[in-house]
């Protein structure tokens, strides 16, 4: 479990100040995982009840250049954002609800997958998407 001298250190070694704002996004970012901006500022606000909508967006943006959080936006939904960074994981999206869940690198070493034609690119990430439905809305006749 990560703690709040967790945060701190993690500002603190990403070179940024230690504000309350940081300490309680990036707080709520750890306990939602893949949350939602709204849902952020409403977590953050449960400790930090005047906290602005700015102060939230900029503490975001701020977590995500220093690699603290990964900003992820599937196809036709709004931006969000997890903790789980570093490690090249993609995401299953549910069609029906929306949930989203983690899945572990598709196969072999990071970028989990060869491009056909890189372009000449030194390729250092692949951001891979599976759509379906979660168990909650499948139904027998669905498998």
């Amino acid at each position: 479990m990560v703690t709040p001298m967790d945060y701190r250190r993690m500002l603190r070694e990403a070179a940024l100040r230690v504000t309350r704002p940081r300490l309680a996004v990036l707080g709520a970012v750890h306990a939602h995982p893949h949350a939602d901006t709204e849902s952020i500022i409403d977590a953050v606000r449960t400790e930090l009840p005047r906290v602005s909508h700015q102060a939230v967006y900029d503490s975001l943006h701020a977590l995500t250049a220093a690699g603290l959080v990964r900003r992820i936006q599937p196809s036709g939904s709004v931006a969000r954002y997890e903790s789980r960074v570093g490690d090249n994981h993609h995401h299953v999206v549910c069609r029906s609800c929306g949930t989203i869940a983690d899945v572990d690198c598709a196969v072999g070493e990071v970028p989990c997958l060869t491009a056909s034609d890189d372009g000449g690119f030194t390729i250092d990430e692949a951001e891979v998407i599976y759509w379906g439905l979660c168990p909650g809305c499948s139904t027998p006749e669905d498998s």
